[in-house]
């Protein structure tokens, strides 16, 4: 346990650095966590409440399969202890094979942890300057940092800042939904029947997709016309204008679902469809599973009540927009993920360059331990290369040419063996690499 009298200042109190607070203060490290959202202080665009890890864009965290990446990762997070995976497994929802949750008991379980530990102070304050806070210091701000602070930090990094968009699904009432033009089940029909499938034939997908096509959108400003959007969470205009079928290929996929339900077409099967996962453990909301959009709120209800069996759909919650933002981490970070320029300052989650709930989790659980070990004399240990964390971690740390947002995939992983390339060894090599992932960790 470590004796420092010096507290760690954590800024953001969003899944990183929630998890990041909770890491150090089990290690026996005292913590601020500083949070700016509170009534007579702030709020962001996107959030609807002030408690701490509050999830915007979806209910999801990914995987729990034991052969995927999200599940290897969550495998290794747990192992550590993990306060998010703890929380959410609490408040988990039925989602097939993905570890869905219900928001508010989700965040609920996070302020209590953190409220109850005696290490962990939460401090609802405003921090607009990073200079303005002790060191050591962790900036776990996440997409919606706010403008003075993002200012401090661009300052700092000499103007060296990136951008991209992320988008949110609506969110519809479950009351609304027309059970006669719909089934529950998931892909594969694996039994766990968690998800609404809404079928669409081949007229019915491409009026879809003409509509979407059409709507008027949310457009950007000037200076915001050449940002990216983040290939994982796209939105479904996007998808469209890249292609008519392009979409089928996605969240409307028919894959896994043909065999199933009462309402197969002529053929058999579905040309396509739409899904529904629920928001919460009663069931009284489902989002619309990849349906992320900027379309116009007044757009969304017209052109969604397209989809069979949500023709008189009221919506809890309508898509939106909103920009991200992250730092060149391979060139301004060290590789305890401080600044080159102050090496007390820590950066955790989104902004260092990692996309997804449970991977902004993971990076503050990491550099928690790498913080720790700085204030305890150890010497600096990063994970093992082949494991999910070490290999999240490497894309981090890997110089390359242009440096964008990443999801934990397998091809962040070390190859296990050259002569596994290719298709026709493509499951072999990726069972392979959970499997030496596995081995990796617990040596």
């Amino acid at each position: 346990m470590s004796t420092a009298k010096k507290p760690v200042h954590i800024i953001g109190a969003g899944l990183a650095g929630c998890e990041a607070a909770y890491q150090l203060a089990e290690r026996g490290v005292k913590v601020v966590l500083y949070e700016m959202r509170a009534k007579n202080i702030t709020q962001t665009e996107a959030h609807k409440t002030f408690d701490p890890a509050e999830l915007v864009c979806s209910n999801s965290f990914g995987s729990e399969t034991d052969y995927s990446p999200a599940g290897q990762l969550k495998w290794e997070a747990k192992t550590r202890n993990s306060l998010i995976l703890k929380a959410a497994t609490v408040a988990k929802v039925p989602a097939g094979m993905s570890l869905s949750v219900d928001r508010k008991a989700f965040s609920a379980e996070v302020l209590s942890a953190l409220e109850t530990h005696p290490n962990i102070e939460l401090k609802k304050q405003l921090v607009e300057d990073i200079n303005d806070v002790p060191r050591p210091t962790i900036i776990a701000t996440g997409p919606l940092t706010h403008q003075s602070l993002a200012n401090s930090i661009h300052k700092h990094f000499d103007n060296q800042f990136l951008y991209f968009y992320d988008a949110i699904a609506p969110i519809i009432d479950a009351d609304s939904i027309n059970y006669d033009k719909v089934w529950f089940g998931d892909r594969f029909d694996k039994g766990d029947k968690d998800y609404i499938n809404c079928p669409l034939n081949e007229d019915e997908y491409f009026k879809l997709i003409e509509e979407i096509k059409l709507a008027l959108k949310v457009e950007p400003k000037a200076f915001e016309k050449d940002i990216p959007y983040f290939d994982g969470c796209m939105p479904i205009e996007e998808m469209a204008r890249r292609g008519d079928l392009t979409p089928k290929f996605g969240p409307l996929s028919p894959r896994g679902l043909n065999q199933q339900g009462p309402l197969k077409d002529e053929k058999g099967g579905y040309f396509a469809v739409a899904q529904l996962r629920k928001e919460n453990v009663e069931g009284s909301a489902y989002n619309l599973v990849g349906f992320q959009t900027k379309m116009t709120y007044g757009e969304q209800k017209r052109v969604f009540r397209l989809i069979p069996g949500l023709e008189e759909a009221e919506f809890l919650k309508l898509g939106s927009i909103h920009k991200n933002l992250y730092i060149h981490s391979p060139k301004l970070l060290s590789e305890q993920l401080s600044s080159k320029k102050d090496s007390e300052l820590y950066f955790a989650g989104q902004i260092t360059g990692v996309e997804g709930y449970f991977e902004s989790t993971c990076m503050g659980l990491l550099v928690a331990h790498f913080v720790a070990d700085q204030i305890e004399g150890k010497t600096f240990t990063p994970p093992p290369r082949q494991t999910a964390f070490g290999s999240l971690y490497n894309a981090l740390r890997e110089e390359k040419e242009t440096f964008q947002p990443t999801n934990i995939n397998f091809s962040l992983f070390p190859l296990p063996d050259e002569k596994l390339r290719g298709r026709r060894n493509k499951a072999k090599k990726r069972d392979l690499q959970i499997q030496k992932a596995r081995e990796s960790y617990l040596l």
